[in-house]
Order: C-alpha cells, then sequence, then structure tokens
C-alpha cells in the first residue's frame, strides 16, 4: 500500500519534498498556510531578486552616457510600478507551482497545522471548518519568520521586517539597517541605487560576518560601499529606537560581542525607517510537536539525522526550520526534500538517502555580488591544512572592462598535498552564476591542474577561474 505521506510547508523544501514523493508512488498531502513558494518565492529569494534587478537597470541607464548611449529626460525610479511587476512575477511563480504540484497528483490544503496525536493532524483556515487527516509519515517544513527584538519591535510602519521593505510603497529618504548579514547588504544596494541615504549597524567587526564567507570578500564589499556612500557602523548595536514626527532616532552603544578599539563613532542615528534584518526564528511552537513527543533544542529548532529523520520515527524535518547548523538556503532545502522524501518512501531494509552539507555554495547578490563555496582560508588553516591560495582580480578580465564592471576578485584555496581545490570565494559581477563551476570542482574533488586544464571560454567572466587555477600553479597569464 502507498504511503500516506503529509508535508507542512510549502516552501522549496515542502514542494520538492511533496514532488519527490509523489513521483515514488506515495498518497501526499502539501498543507501551506498561506502561499506555495513560502518565503523564498514570496518574501525572500525572488522579491529582493526582482527589485536588484530594477536597481541594477537604473544605474546602467544613469551611466549610459559614458557607454554611448544618450537617454534624455529623467531616470528615476518608480516604485509602484516595481511592485506591480514584481506582483505579477510571484502570481506566476505560484501558478507554475500550483501546476507542477497538480500535474505530480499533490493534494493541496490552504490553511495551519497543528500536529493533536501521534498520526493525526488538524489544520484551520478562515475560510472552513477545522478538517483533520491521518498521516503515515510526516514531513516538516513549516519555515520560519523574521526575528522580532522587544527592545525595538515591528510595528510595520517605522520599524520593518525583511517581509515589510519587499512591500514598501515609496522609497524612503534615509533608511538604517539593523544587521549587516546577506539580507541587510542586499537590501544596504537595492536601496542606496534608489536615492535612499543608508546605514548598516552591525553588530560583529565586519559585514557578512559568516563563517562561510572569506575576510576577503567583507572587505571588498565595505570598499564598495563607501564608494555608495553607504555608512556602516560595525562593533556597534542598536539599544532602542523612539518614533519622532519625520521617523526615528536610532540610539546606539558599543557590541557586547566583541572588543571594538575606541568609542562610538555616534551615539545615535535620525533615519526615516528602521529594517531589522538580524535573524529568522522558529515557527515550530505552532506545530503541536508536544502532542507527539517531539522536543527541539534551545533556540527553538528541530533536531534530525543525516536522513532528515527526527527522533520520532515516521516524523522528518527539512528546511529552515532545522535553525542554522543545518544551512538556511533555499537549496539546501531543496535537497533536504529529495532526502527526507526519498527516506519516508524507502522499504524496509532498502539504503537509505543521505543528506550531506560538504559543498554548499552561496549566492549573494550584493552589487557587486559574492559567490561563495568550500572552507574559507580561515576555516583551512584552523584546520591545520596546509595550502597555497591565489587571488585574481576581475579587472584582468576583458569581459569585465567591456560590461563596464571590474571591481571584484576570486580567492581559490587549494590543499598543497593533493592539489584538490577546497574553497572558493569571489566578489565581482555575475559571481552568484560563477561559484557553479567551483561547486562542482569541490564536490568532484577536482585539482586545480584539472581547472587550468580546462578550456574556458574567451571573452566571459569564467576565465576568473582558469586564471586562478593557473596562478596556484605559478603560471598565471593576466592575474
Amino acid at each position: 500500500m502507498a504511503e500516506n505521506i503529509i508535508i507542512i510547508g510549502a516552501g522549496p523544501g515542502g514542494y520538492v519534498a511533496a514532488l519527490r514523493a509523489a513521483g515514488l508512488g506515495a498518497r501526499v498531502t502539501l498543507i501551506e498556510k498561506e502561499h506555495l513558494g513560502g518565503t523564498c518565492l514570496n518574501y525572500g529569494c525572488i522579491p529582493s531578486k526582482i527589485m536588484k534587478n530594477s536597481a541594477d537597470l537604473l544605474l546602467n541607464c544613469l551611466k549610459a552616457g559614458s557607454l554611448g548611449i544618450n537617454i534624455s529626460g529623467t531616470v528615476s525610479p518608480d516604485i509602484s510600478v516595481l511592485m506591480q511587476r514584481k506582483e505579477k512575477v510571484l502570481e506566476s511563480q505560484r501558478k507554475g507551482l500550483a501546476g507542477l504540484l497538480e500535474k505530480a497528483g499533490v493534494t493541496v490544503v490552504i490553511g495551519r497545522a497543528k500536529i493533536v496525536s501521534p498520526g493525526k493532524i488538524e489544520i484551520v483556515s478562515d475560510r472552513k471548518d477545522p478538517i483533520s487527516l491521518a498521516y503515515d509519515k510526516l514531513i516538516i517544513a513549516a519555515g520560519t519568520v523574521p526575528m522580532n527584538v522587544s527592545a525595538f519591535p515591528f510595528d510595520h510602519e517605522k520599524i520593518l521586517s525583511s517581509n515589510d521593505i519587499l512591500s514598501l510603497d515609496y522609497i524612503p529618504k534615509s533608511l538604517t539597517i539593523v544587521g549587516g548579514g546577506v539580507i541587510g547588504c542586499e537590501f544596504a544596494f537595492i536601496f542606496s541605487s534608489f536615492g535612499c541615504q543608508v546605514t548598516i549597524v552591525e553588530a560583529m567587526d565586519r559585514i557578512l560576518p559568516l563563517p562561510s564567507v572569506d575576510v576577503s570578500c567583507s572587505k571588498l564589499l565595505l570598499r564598495e560601499m563607501k564608494k555608495r556612500k553607504i555608512k556602516v557602523l560595525t562593533d556597534t548595536i542598536v539599544t532602542h529606537a523612539e518614533s519622532n514626527n519625520d521617523g526615528l532616532d536610532i540610539f546606539l552603544d558599543v557590541s557586547p560581542f566583541t572588543k571594538p578599539a575606541g568609542k562610538l563613532k555616534t551615539e545615535s542615528i535620525e533615519s526615516d525607517v528602521m529594517a531589522v534584518c538580524i535573524g529568522r526564528s522558529s515557527l515550530a511552537e505552532e506545530l503541536g510537536l508536544e502532542n507527539i513527543g517531539l522536543k527541539t533544542d534551545k533556540g527553538g529548532w528541530i533536531t534530525v539525522n543525516e536522513y532528515m529523520q527526527t527522533r520520532v520515527d515516521n516524523i522528518y524535518a527539512i528546511g529552515d526550520i532545522l535553525g542554522p547548523a543545518h544551512v538556511m538556503l533555499a537549496h539546501v532545502a531543496y535537497h533536504e526534500g529529495f532526502v527526507a522524501a526519498a527516506n519516508a518512501c524507502g522499504q524496509t531494509g532498502a539504503p537509505k538517502a543521505v543528506m550531506s552539507y560538504d559543498t554548499v555554495p552561496g549566492a549573494i547578490f550584493t552589487m557587486p555580488e559574492i559567490g561563495t563555496v568550500g572552507l574559507t582560508e580561515k576555516q583551512a588553516r584552523e584546520q591545520g591544512k596546509d595550502i597555497e591560495t591565489a587571488v585574481v582580480n576581475f579587472r584582468s578580465l576583458g569581459k569585465a572592462h567591456a560590461i563596464d564592471q571590474i571591481a571584484g576578485e576570486a580567492k581559490m584555496i587549494v590543499e598543497k598535498a593533493s592539489g584538490k581545490v577546497i574553497g572558493v570565494h569571489m566578489t565581482g559581477p555575475h559571481a552568484t552564476d560563477l561559484i557553479a563551476e567551483a561547486t562542482l570542482a569541490i564536490n568532484k574533488g577536482l585539482t586545480a591542474t584539472d581547472l587550468a586544464q580546462t578550456i574556458h571560454a574567451h571573452p566571459t567572466l569564467a576565465e576568473v577561474m582558469g586564471e586562478a587555477a593557473l596562478k596556484i600553479l605559478g603560471t598565471p597569464l593576466h592575474g
């Protein structure tokens, strides 16, 4: 008899798990409280890239004269048209997902799911009476929400979440972003491009203070921020914010998380609005996990093994609800969905699918972009590895000059003994696309020699990988 599988959450992990499980012959019900696609499609990856695309186009228009193109009249952003396009694209994507799920035979139910007892859930919606469903296997992909801070809680007017900022119907004159991580830095470049004065307040000693991001990327991006007059206050925290007639008075203090040299650059900031981008909070407490004896860790995250299986044998969990230890990225959730679905549908005694986090690429859509994969130089040295590094500037590539985007560099990290590439971190044009070659190289254990002997088309930005490999081998051509 086919497995009866229920999946809670239709984000990247949930809908992929649903499609995979249905393809393996299971009877699948997918429950989503809001929109198909989850945070990524509706409040994250896709809408922010739509906004970045408009920001890129605006900047290109503003410099068109120097590239031999005359544009008459005023070039300026129209936020209302941008938001209309965003909604049109999102609705198209949602319909596409709905079509895929219907074709696969997945039953989609809109509502909030709660586990009421082993093997049984209840679904509540605003438009229907509660319904109960039984399951053989359950995959939890319920996701997260923007983290709210009690000292300056969201009011959704002046103090904004990352969800709010993606739906603004105006461009503020000034914007303070709390948190210099991926989301904060992406928003900083977008709104700066639209003419907004942006300030980033970051508690750590650098922007993008992520273990997976090489320090070189943070330094280069900070340089680009300064060029755009984006103010960056590191080693600094926001203590509270007070509303004034025009916006907010935002009060600062020295960060307790670092050892900054000197005093605060300023004790307060005036800003039209403040966007809080300091992380995500788990939605696990809403799910009724206590009714099946499943506990979360201290952070509220669900714990799983390498099979995406929780401590309760027939319950699996995937995606952001696993927390930062499992890498909170959409493309990671995709693969977790594959693994969970395969194991939920698996036959007793059959080999289990295993989730690996060894080679996870990072794509940061700043301006310029950042692509990362593998170990950073710091991580490699802390692990005691004997390594060789090479840095190639994008300005050494003809294509970078042709498209007038020469800022950036690529760092390759290679293990000396084996010659294998173990890390690549690049900041530059289309770095989020270029990192794919490095990801494949690390995943397949390729060496710098393998990459150097691979013909890279000219003139392309992809040549940066070949140049870095040649430099590792001591035979650079242009870098």
